[in-house]
């Protein structure tokens, strides 16, 4: 299973009035393993930026002036997030407006609201009445967000792969062998490992004499030990 674990910096709280994407950032994961790909893009909002979302992220307009406007690099956002992995995203709500919104003024295709799993609702539910923001969710799971002294949404994403794989139950929340590795000659795709019974039986490690030995043992104990239940 492929999943892109995604959050986005914006001017702002509303594309309807304005606001636009300014940064991308994203990680794959598969079967709940990161991958090592990621993707990550600064954009020019085509706007200058409001003080308040300079404080945020600290993206200004010097920095993004020569950066290419969301119309150049939807075609690689969208090959990299694909047509059915689910978009793991902290309150996505928000950040699929903004991506809908951008992909709406490029006219290109949307993404459906019911790929996106949201784990700020995730963590509400696991943790009720307890603050579900990712600085918080970071200090609960220990994970080390020491580098994240504004919004980054490359950074953001990094560490909130980290806490989704906390809400679901750790970094392995199954004994399987999920990392997506295949050998010449073998034709096992990622995940489908699981242990199955030997082959063969393992010969056995017990001498004949200490068999002997032992029912000797257990009959000397009588014919209400335990051990002559299991004989």
């Amino acid at each position: 299973m492929r999943e892109i674990v995604l959050d986005t910096e914006t001017t702002g709280f509303e594309p309807a009035e304005g606001d636009r994407i300014v940064e991308i950032g994203a990680v794959e994961l598969f079967n709940h393993v990161p991958t090592g790909r990621t993707y990550h893009q600064y954009i020019n909002p085509e706007r200058a930026m409001p003080t308040a979302a300079f404080e945020v992220h600290g993206l200004g307009d010097d920095f993004l002036r020569d950066k290419p406007r969301f119309t150049e690099i939807a075609g690689a956002f969208l090959d990299f997030v694909g047509t059915d992995s689910r978009l793991v995203i902290h309150n996505a709500a928000f950040d699929m407006k903004f991506l809908n919104a951008e992909l709406g003024w490029a006219s290109l295709p949307l993404l459906p609201m019911d790929r996106a799993l949201d784990t700020v609702a995730m963590a509400r539910r696991k943790f009720p009445g307890s603050p579900a923001s990712l600085d918080a969710l970071c200090r609960r799971f220990g994970i080390d967000n020491s580098a994240r002294e504004k919004h980054g949404a490359l950074l953001d994403s990094e560490l909130l792969a980290e806490v989704y794989l906390e809400l679901i139950g750790g970094r392995q929340p199954d004994f399987g062998l999920t990392a997506a590795t295949t050998t010449p000659g073998n034709a096992a795709t990622a995940g489908t490992w699981r242990p199955t019974a030997r082959p063969a039986p393992l010969a056995p490690r017990l001498t004949a004499e200490e068999a002997e030995a032992h029912r000797v043992f257990v009959e000397g104990l009588g014919a209400t030990a335990i051990w002559a239940r299991f004989g």
